[in-house]
């Protein structure tokens, strides 16, 4: 049966509407009018006024509800991290994988196969964070993982078959040409965790990169002479950033800096969460280190980042009270602009017609009420979990 959402506040592409009513049918967005144009015959939900935005799309997702994707990647593991970042409003997401033996980035491309299989719900495919990484700007990850790409990695980063594929590498550790065929095969790439000069990336800008893996984190700095990735990302207006608003990782006078330099279309919120999110834990094992949550990151024993304990309701909320956002930018950064990222921006991130109903529902201080996959709500979700 058709739904009828109305009474709501809808971030629509123009921005804020009210007094527009919503249809969901198959779960997709079938019409936004007023309600009476709208609603006949289908089954009526008042908002009470709160604000419906584009469900969160997040494409740097380590962990969640206690788990880690590196520690078990199984379809299990990523619907138990997919349903706890649900409560904060993530209805896409991208399991992440931290640098790991080949073999494990194998096997965690076939869970996700699998999952997207099976129906997970919000299962977008995989980003695979390393190990193609330089050594010196690893930050947490295992430098004993690091490689350089061969001939063997062009197939391996290939072969999900279905969904994205979203790789982060430095451009020191493999070549332009294996750059350009990557993007030429449908991978998204994205530079981090490198240490490469500016000619570097702006040559690999040029092969098909199109993105940069959490901004001034784990990358070479801008400086007076030298640029580095950082200033790579900050004079090219065309690839995707991804910024951790968590006034931890990157100060937000440095981040509201970068926001004057480029188009806010080109900012994705991103979380680099861990499974501390929608958990009471606040320690885990990560590869033989003991990373301990504190002030809302994760650090290990010598005072390393390890990631975030951020989900992607916070990350709004930072964005617009840490860097002054008004809420269409943050809501557009954290749903239309990674969708975009990832070429899926004709059905997800947006409150339109014809897109998935993939929605979040928030009151006034921003804080989730419910969230929608597929028009399924998550208060729907939970119960037939309960009943299973």
């Amino acid at each position: 049966m058709a739904l009828a959402l109305v009474n709501g506040r809808v971030m629509t592409d123009r921005g804020l509407a009210e007094n527009l009513a919503v249809r969901i049918e198959g779960g997709r967005i079938a019409a936004l009018g007023p309600r009476s144009e709208v609603a006949s015959g289908a089954e009526v939900r008042d908002l009470a006024g709160a604000l419906l935005l584009p469900g969160f799309i997040d494409t740097q997702v380590n962990g969640g509800g206690g788990l880690l994707f590196n520690d078990a990647p199984t379809v299990q593991t990523i619907a138990t991290i997919g349903e706890a970042h649900r409560r904060f409003g993530t209805t896409g997401f991208l399991p992440t994988l931290i640098s790991d033996d080949l073999g494990a980035v194998r096997t965690a491309i076939q869970a996700t196969h699998a999952a997207i299989q099976a129906g997970v719900p919000g299962v977008l495919g995989i980003h695979i964070e390393g190990p193609y990484l330089n050594v010196t700007r690893r930050g947490i990850h295992d430098a004993s993982k690091l490689r350089r790409t061969d001939d063997s990695s062009f197939a391996l980063l290939t072969s999900l078959g279905v969904g994205r594929t979203l790789v982060t590498l430095a451009p020191e550790a493999t070549s332009l040409e294996t750059i350009a065929r990557l993007a030429k095969a449908g991978v998204v790439v994205s530079v981090g965790h490198s240490n490469a000069p500016y000619a570097a990336v702006r040559a690999a800008l040029d092969h098909g990169l199109s993105g940069f893996t959490h901004l001034f984190n784990a990358m070479s700095p801008l400086t007076s002479r030298e640029p580095g990735v950082v200033g790579a990302a900050l004079e090219d207006a065309s690839a995707w950033c991804g910024i951790i608003v968590d006034g931890v990782h990157v100060d937000p006078v440095v981040l509201k800096l970068a926001l004057r330099l480029r188009p806010h279309e080109r900012f994705n919120l991103i979380t680099d969460a861990m499974p501390c999110v929608g958990s009471p834990e606040t320690s885990f094992e990560l590869q033989g280190k003991t990373i301990t949550v504190r002030d809302g990151a994760c650090f290990d024993d010598e005072g390393t980042l390890a990631g975030s304990a951020l989900d992607m309701a916070g990350a709004v909320r930072n964005a617009v009270r840490m860097l002054g956002l008004d809420l269409a930018d943050a809501s557009r950064m954290a749903s239309r602009n990674p969708a975009e990222f990832l070429g899926l921006e004709h059905e997800l991130g947006r409150i339109a017609r014809g897109c998935f109903a993939d929605l979040v529902l928030l009151d006034d201080d921003l804080q989730v009420l419910e969230t929608w996959i597929h028009g399924r709500s998550s208060a729907e979700a939970d119960a037939a979990a309960a009943r299973a």
